[in-house]
């Protein structure tokens, strides 16, 4: 079995009460498989810090529910523990109408028990209609105890077990107030895990997952069932190197995403735009999103980027989402109002704000693309502070919300062999998308003068 990590609301603690539970089990050298529920990349980040293993995105809206499913059952089986962090409240799905890739959706799903996080700071006896309140509400899911987040005395702890008796529901755990274990956050969420010092973090986080958590119960729940190993592709020997931008500017990627470029016969390469040259002999360059925004300054002064502008130029396929398409661009503009230039592939300027823009996106493509051909339809996922200062004059897409009332706008942009896009997008489910990409690459691998283009 494995357990779910619900909350009543965003705010409750789901990301703390996780990471403590999975530093406490790190602690004791257990094998423990981690997952989150949505298209977030910052949290999962901080699991496999901790784990030493990719966290896996479980999205039915970006991939599919057979997706889920399979991910799921794949990726539990090296691991002798396996929980999943929700996102939002646990009945809080893509919009308000229903619940379609919430939390719920995904317990369900995958048959798997729900913890619900409790947030309990200003409530005693009121604890008790909201647990029964998410009990009660849909008879699907089975919530099988709850944690108590932000318990401020004994005499509070003491209010809250008495209001719950009622309700037979166990508490697997009691976290008082304690503001010295936060993690920093910024404009897009938490700041990335390899920004901070989290040794220190995390030893806390440990501290914490063991006192604070009844182990004996939670276990058994938490303990992976010993199935039949699942049936994986065959590794396929690399043809292919595709240089994959990563470091603090760069490193909104789905592990998923990852793992399939080497199940399809591409080598990833890692470099930094930040203080290395453009690697040599690949035939491919993939940027992921990030903080561009918050180095601009670095990247702006780096050797790379006048490299990455030849190499585009001399048509090498490049995939870049959100951050990535802002690196191409002739400027970031920065929340001081400050311009810094960038590579300038792309004749437009993006510019810092405060306006969040934020949300599953159904793409139509307007045009064949590095990744896509005209007219294919499929989902991803925006989530940017940043606005261009105009639309390409033929947009790679036409992009509409997952409520219908959501008004459709188009954006993207394509150049020679460049697919860019605020669009954050998942290939699990769409392994198409991939393959076009890398078939690219094998065309650009054969030209003439492709073996001879060498930075310095």
């Amino acid at each position: 079995m494995a357990i779910v990590l619900a909350g009543e609301r965003s705010g409750a603690g789901k990301t703390t009460v996780t990471l403590a539970m999975l530093a406490a089990l790190a602690r004791r050298q257990q094998r423990v498989q981690s997952f989150k529920v949505g298209p977030d990349y910052i949290d999962p980040m901080f699991h496999s810090h901790v784990t030493s293993r990719p966290c896996r995105n479980l999205d039915p809206l970006l991939t599919s529910e057979a997706y889920v499913q399979q991910c799921f059952a794949q990726n539990i089986q090296q691991s002798e523990y396996a929980l999943i962090e929700g996102v939002m409240g646990l009945f809080d799905g893509a919009t308000g109408q229903d619940d379609y890739a919430s939390t719920a959706h995904v317990a369900r799903l995958l048959n798997l028990p729900v913890l619900l996080i409790l947030n309990c700071a200003s409530l005693s006896r009121s604890i008790a209609a909201i647990a029964h309140g998410y009990c009660s509400f849909d008879p699907r899911v089975q919530v099988v105890g709850v944690i108590l987040n932000h318990v401020g005395s004994d005499r509070h702890l003491e209010l809250l077990k008495a209001a719950l008796e009622s309700l037979s529901l166990p508490v697997l755990g009691v976290l008082r107030r304690d503001d010295e274990i936060t993690i920093p956050d910024r404009h897009l969420g938490l700041v990335p895990s390899e920004e901070l010092n989290l040794p220190p973090i995390l030893e806390r986080l440990a501290d914490l997952g063991d006192s604070c958590f009844d182990w004996a119960q939670l276990l058994p729940l938490l303990s992976v069932p010993k199935l039949a190993p699942p049936i994986l592709p065959a590794p396929v020997a690399p043809m292919l190197r595709i240089g994959i931008a990563r470091d603090a500017a760069f490193n909104f990627y789905y592990a998923d995403n990852l793992e399939l470029f080497a199940q399809h016969g591409a080598e990833l390469v890692p470099w930094s735009p930040l203080a290395e040259t453009l690697p040599t002999g690949v035939q491919g360059l993939y940027f992921g999103g990030g903080f561009p925004e918050v180095f601009a300054a670095e990247l702006a002064q780096s050797q790379a980027i006048s490299q990455v502008h030849s190499a585009i130029q001399a048509g090498m396929p490049t995939y870049a989402e959100c951050g990535g398409l802002m690196y191409l661009c002739e400027q970031i503009v920065d929340f001081a109002g400050v311009a810094h230039l960038m590579a300038g592939v792309l004749p437009v300027v993006a510019t810092m704000g405060s306006r969040l823009t934020l949300g599953y996106r159904q793409a139509t493509a307007l045009q064949d693309s590095l990744l896509m051909t005209k007219d294919r339809q499929l989902w991803g996922h925006e989530f940017h502070r940043s606005s261009l200062s105009r639309v390409a004059e033929s947009p790679l897409f036409e992009l509409s919300g997952y409520d219908a009332q959501f008004p459709p706008y188009r954006e993207g942009w394509k150049y020679h062999n460049l697919h860019a896009s605020y669009l954050h997008l998942h290939f699990g489910a769409q392994p198409d998308l991939l393959q076009r990409f890398l078939a690219a690459a094998s065309s650009y691998a054969r030209l003439p003068d492709a073996s001879t283009l060498i930075f310095s």
